[in-house]
């Protein structure tokens, strides 16, 4: 019988998806269900590569699938010991490792609740998230043990090569006892609207829906070498990029330590990678690192998330790999919901666009009315839920054909003298310069036209006179002839979510307060 990832082609998709479908790529039952099981052990028959790990200090780190079911075995037995009982809450903030997979997939096996945490949270950021879930324990490395450590807090465990080391006298098979329903994931998202970003809950079941953006969003299918950079402390690093190729026994890659786009060329020419799904960041970052050049990459399906990819940047990539870059386009609260469809060729990557809805999801433009857009309007993206329609708080439109476009965050909007202007469109054209690495654009109050555009720009060396005026004149001239920024500082560096993502709200936040 045909499985969904037999089929490629966007038509193919519409025709033969159905919810029994992607239950059928999976052991489990809804009554019966283990992410770890269906990620790692499963597949240990294969005999195959689990994870490839491009550490920053150069290093290689190859862990197959055999070796990670019996570290992570290992480590449940482990947490039995220590009284952890179902539910519990297991932190880990570690690098991408051994360690950082066996503890995580060993908390599901074991029925705990794996909670992802970031290594570059301060002490207030961790000790905000473990007031927030109470983990019984903390799982990090000697650098962060000091920061994870305060009064009343929990047992940290310093996951060094001692430790796994001691792990090797606990048996190397562990029988799960999960369900479908039972908790998961506790995963904080990187979002800036709250001093500590809401935690969302994943079940075990989350594995199931996890591949729509599998099979849609990354295009991942058997015999792919996938890599995705993003840090597995965030959604796109963990679901996307480590567990959706290893519940379909497809190896995955990642960078462990500072990123370096250099570091990542090499890893994936040296890989071997097919299929790489990265942030737009990422792809920013290997284009103005001037040597992609210098490494030989065989991709076949090439996606981001996160924030629309700028229009230079994806030339590039089209340029230099022979192959367009797809948008993967969801939040965390509705997961998937736009894609391009990648390695599917009878649909056209068009240029800007997030592509058309993931099979079974209806996605519409609504105005402040609630009502449906016609094309070419803008307005808010919503998705269908069982109860009505669901806000992203993500403007957009579509085209003719149903393809739909990404205009910016609600809040990202510039209304100046009665004219409404996309943050993102800006900053597009601005990227259009060759002396531009990055840019933000934010408005800021105006007493006659209410607002005004401000730039923030990265650039490619040291400010010359007239720069600031050639930039204004290339973006008129893009857009129209009042869109352009009014206001333009040049600084070395741009506000991030620990995520990566640019962080307008950031800029927002440090205007003076009228």
């Amino acid at each position: 019988m045909a499985r969904l990832t037999d089929y490629t082609s966007y038509r193919d998709a519409q025709a033969h998806f159905s919810r029994q479908g992607l239950w059928d790529l999976f052991d489990g039952t809804r009554e019966r269900l283990n992410i770890a099981h269906e990620c790692i052990d499963r597949h240990v028959a294969s005999g195959g590569t689990a994870l490839r790990i491009a550490h920053a200090d150069g290093a290689d780190e190859i862990i197959g699938f055999a070796e990670l079911a019996a570290a992570s075995a290992r480590f449940a037995h482990f947490l039995l010991s220590k009284g952890i009982a179902p539910g519990d809450r297991i932190a880990v903030m570690l690098e991408p490792s051994l360690a950082f997979y066996a503890a995580m997939f060993g908390a599901m096996k074991a029925g705990a609740v794996a909670v992802p945490m970031f290594t570059l949270f301060g002490p207030d950021g961790i000790r905000l998230r473990v007031d927030d879930c109470a983990p019984k324990l903390i799982v990090t490395n000697v650098e962060k043990a000091g920061d994870a450590q305060f009064g009343g807090g929990p047992e940290v465990i310093v996951a060094d090569a001692a430790f796994l080391h001691s792990l090797g006298g606990f048996d190397e098979s562990f029988e799960w006892r999960t369900t479908g329903d039972d908790l998961a994931v506790l995963q904080y998202t990187s979002g800036t609207t709250r001093k500590l970003p809401e935690a969302v809950r994943h079940s075990h079941r989350s594995i199931v829906t996890l591949m729509i953006a599998a099979l849609y969003g990354t295009g991942i299918r058997p015999g792919d070498r996938f890599f995705c950079p993003s840090s597995p402390a965030w959604g796109h690093g963990l679901w996307h990029g480590t567990l959706a190729p290893l519940a379909l026994g497809v190896s995955t890659g990642t960078f462990s330590g500072r990123f370096d786009a250099v570091r990542l060329l090499r890893a994936l020419q040296d890989f071997g990678i097919t299929n790489l799904s990265a942030a737009a960041t990422h792809y920013r970052m290997m284009r103005n690192s001037g040597a992609a050049g210098n490494y030989t990459c065989k991709f076949e399906k090439l996606s981001f998330t996160g924030e629309p990819i700028d229009s230079e940047t994806a030339r590039f990539i089209e340029a230099h790999y022979g192959i367009r870059v797809c948008s993967m386009y969801g939040t965390t609260e509705v997961g998937v919901i736009l894609a391009n469809y990648p390695g599917a060729g009878d649909l056209d990557v068009r240029d800007g666009s997030l592509g058309k809805p993931v099979p079974g999801v209806e996605v519409e433009v609504h105005g402040p009315d609630g009502k449906p857009l016609p094309s070419g309007q803008t307005g808010e993206l919503v998705v269908r839920r069982r109860d009505g329609w669901f806000p992203t708080k993500d403007l957009g439109r579509t085209d003719a054909d149903g393809y739909f476009y990404h205009a910016g965050r609600a809040d990202d909007v510039i209304i100046s003298a009665g004219w409404t202007m996309s943050a993102v469109e800006i900053e597009d054209a601005i990227l259009k310069h060759d002396r531009v690495a990055e840019t933000a654009v934010i408005g800021v109050p105006d007493e006659t036209r209410g607002q005004v555009v401000r730039a923030y720009i990265v650039l490619k060396g040291k400010p010359e006179r007239g720069l600031e005026a050639e930039i204004q004149e290339l973006v008129r001239t893009s857009l129209s002839r009042h869109e352009y920024p009014r206001q333009i500082e040049f600084v070395e560096s741009l506000p991030k979510t620990p995520a990566g993502k640019v962080n307008r709200k950031a800029l927002r936040d440090a205007l003076p307060q009228a």
